[in-house]
């Protein structure tokens, strides 16, 4: 009773799938997706410190981050709802000494944060660039899918000022713009040094890229075996059964 006290009209409770967590989603604003799982997995985050989620939507991130580290999570939203919506998933799980949700526009963050505070940064931010979006939209698609609170360049520049020296930078995205990561990357001083391709089926290219890059570091990037989603029965494969169904802790070595 007390979860579903928590829900407002249109919202249910999903299962995370591992360590009994739950997410509050909502069919009218934009539902994570794998990519948020594959990020949460696969980026480099200390077991103690300070860890911040950007883009974070309704909070899947820093919420499959507390079965991986102790650190603090932070999270920025700019969407008012989804951050609400993340509050109310952090207290559903206890873990409101853990997880701070804050409303804000990441580009301004660092005003309220201070530079170089944090030990690592993860960030699912929009694929696509603002003026590919389809005029009649939900405004909630519409912001999670484009680039209208903040370019790639914007993103990455914010994720520079808020991580240390050091500090890790975890970053899910598309293929297709590999190559302006990498750039903008290392335009920001943040050296890429881990990457891992995600393909559909194992003879599909791939669709997802995971990349981690560290602040001020030497150029040294490891590229790790693809992640194959499907196997040929058209099943998970066997390594992403396992990092939904925590078997996994993390996916960051391959």
């Amino acid at each position: 009773m007390y979860k579903e006290s928590l829900l407002q009209p249109g919202e249910r409770i999903d299962d995370l799938l591992t360590h009994q967590l739950t997410i509050i989603q909502s069919r009218d604003v934009f539902s994570f997706s794998m990519d948020a799982v594959l990020l949460a997995r696969f980026a480099g985050v200390p077991m103690r410190g300070r860890v911040l989620d950007l883009c974070t939507g309704n909070g899947v991130v820093p919420l499959l981050l507390t079965t991986r580290t102790q650190a603090s999570i932070d999270a920025v939203e700019i969407q008012p709802r989804l951050a609400d919506m993340a509050k109310r998933s952090v207290a559903m799980n206890g873990l409101q000494d853990r997880i701070h949700i804050h409303e804000a526009d990441l580009r301004e963050y660092y005003k309220q944060s201070g530079h170089g505070g944090y030990d690592a940064i993860t960030v699912n931010p929009p694929y696509l660039p603002a003026h590919n979006g389809d005029k009649n939209e939900n405004t909630h698609y519409a912001m999670a899918r484009h680039e209208l609170n903040g370019s790639l360049e914007e993103i990455v520049a914010a994720c520079a000022k808020l991580v240390r020296t050091g500090g890790r930078v975890s970053m899910v995205h598309r293929p297709s713009r590999f190559v302006e990561i990498v750039d903008t990357m290392r335009r920001y001083k943040l050296e890429p040094k881990r990457v891992r391709f995600v393909h559909p089926r194992v003879e599909a290219e791939a669709n997802i890229v995971l990349i981690e890059a560290m602040r001020d570091a030497k150029p040294d990037v490891k590229l790790l075996p693809p992640l194959i989603v499907y196997n040929e029965e058209k099943q998970y494969n066997k390594e992403i059964m396992e990092i939904y169904y925590g078997g996994r802790a993390s996916l960051s070595e391959g």
